[in-house]
């Protein structure tokens, strides 16, 4: 505030002089201020006094733009706010909000480090370590049974002299749900595994036929483990997208991870603007990532599916491509002195097995379903053994074929290869006859014949129904 001219006066010349250096200091550090260090006028005072009250949490911030977070760094007078990456602006605003009378609000996914503390990570940055992660404590750990895979929100508190994160104060919800006590939380590894029983709807667009046709002659299952067995270029990416819609589209209860492993950065870019607008989550590794790294984020996903199943949530992870999965698995491995054909370690796919085993459904409630592709005919002898490894631990398969994709037949698939195991959990049993009859029909072509005919008639119709009953009366 301005000093009144009474009080001025009764300073000394040095006083004067001081206080006058301390209110410009207080200008240069607020644009809202004149060289008085009053407010230029009402609108920027309510712009202040209405940005001290905004409760920041740092998923809102996340949710910003660089421009936006620039400009609220220089409203809270932040100096070099331009010069700062997006990470350092969130961290320098949550702690310029850091006082005693403010509680700020964090959520993350745990990783527990083998000292016993962990960090709480986030999927802004693909849950690998950054400046703006959180430290748990040991005894907060303990307290709660927290493992690796958690997500927790929970308030923070600004570092202290010598610190340099932010620390854990409170943990509010443990996987969306109240905290409980250590001993009374359930073991994924305990939980009994069954057949899938309920399937996805994947029938969401007349236009979209490839879902539409997986609908029906390979269904999706809630806990499922599916491969898509493809080449490269024969559209493999796009189908997964279309899945990712059509699953969100038709079954909102479901919390849905993409994970892409050892892929382009543009198709994770692609990804994200595709699924902006949904609850889904895109986690990637690119390829010009370390192997170490590919791993890390792989592991923490599945963590945290096994975390959110445990609380009988159903959760669906899409994966391209588990043969890249493996052979970053290989490359970390220590050598074990036995080496497979194509330079695979005997013990190198027993931790991708284990990742892709993880998709089952649970008795009592929740699921975890993973459909993962797996690469064939690149060349390599290295992804040709990988296929022939996890080849058969699914139970669906999908498999896309060059004679299609060379023709520019879209979806490349040959039905005569896919197909689910104990479909007949998943679709009625008149649908089901009706299927095998054009199943039988379709065999009696070849895979382009067939395709282009089924293709043919599905763009004739606007749902599955209606489909099934033109073919019915046809035969």
């Amino acid at each position: 505030m301005r000093e009144s001219k009474e009080s001025l006066e009764s300073y000394s010349p040095q006083e004067h002089k001081h206080l006058l250096q301390r209110q410009r200091d207080k200008c240069s550090s607020d644009p809202f201020r004149d060289h008085n260090g009053d407010y230029r006028n009402n609108s920027d005072r309510e712009q202040r006094q209405g940005d001290q009250r905004a409760l920041l949490s740092e998923e809102e911030l996340k949710q910003l733009s660089i421009v936006d977070l620039n400009t609220r760094a220089r409203r809270l007078g932040i100096v070099g706010a331009s010069l700062m990456s997006k990470e350092a602006l969130i961290t320098k605003i949550l702690d310029m909000h850091g006082h005693p009378d403010r509680e700020i609000e964090v959520a993350g996914v745990l990783e527990k480090l083998p000292d016993g503390f962990g960090f709480l990570r986030s999927a802004e940055y693909d849950y690998t370590s950054g400046p703006d992660d959180i430290y748990v404590s040991p005894s907060q750990i303990r307290r709660f049974g927290l493992r690796t895979g958690d997500t927790i929100t929970g308030v923070i508190r600004k570092p202290k002299e010598g610190e340099k994160y932010f620390a854990l104060l409170k943990v509010t919800t443990v996987n969306y749900e109240e905290p409980v006590p250590a001993g009374d939380r359930v073991n994924f590894d305990r939980l009994v595994p069954l057949y899938p029983n309920k399937k996805f709807a994947l029938e969401y667009d007349p236009a979209v036929i490839s879902t539409r046709i997986l609908d029906l002659f390979a269904p999706i299952g809630k806990g499922q483990r599916g491969l898509i067995v493809a080449p490269p270029k024969v559209g493999k990416t796009v189908l997964l997208k279309e899945i990712a819609l059509a699953i969100l589209a038709g079954n909102l209860e479901v919390h849905l991870i993409v994970l892409l492993i050892d892929e382009r950065p543009e198709e994770m870019s692609d990804f994200k603007k595709t699924l902006q607008h949904t609850t889904a989550e895109v986690i990637s590794s690119t390829f010009d990532e370390s192997a170490e790294r590919h791993v890390q984020v792989a592991e923490i996903v599945i963590e945290k599916a096994k975390r959110l199943v445990e609380t009988r949530r159903d959760v669906v992870i899409l994966l391209d491509a588990i043969t890249r999965l493996a052979r970053a698995y290989n490359t970390i491995a220590p050598a074990s002195g036995k080496v497979l054909t194509g330079g695979i370690d005997a013990n190198a796919l027993q931790r991708p097995k284990k990742f892709f085993g993880a998709a089952r459904n649970i008795e009592g409630g929740g699921s975890m379903t993973i459909v993962a592709t797996a690469l064939v005919d690149t060349g390599s002898k290295m992804d040709e053994v990988i296929y022939e490894e996890f080849k058969g631990t699914g139970n669906m398969e999908i498999h896309m074929t060059r004679k299609l994709s060379n023709r520019r037949i879209y979806p490349a698939f040959d039905l005569q290869m896919s197909g689910t195991r104990r479909d007949d959990l998943l679709l009625p049993e008149d649908v089901l006859n009706k299927v095998w009859v054009i199943q039988k029909f379709l065999s009696t072509m070849n895979v382009v014949e067939g395709m282009e005919f089924l293709i043919d008639k599905m763009k004739k119709t606007k749902t599955n129904e209606e489909f099934l009953e033109a073919i019915n009366k046809k035969q």
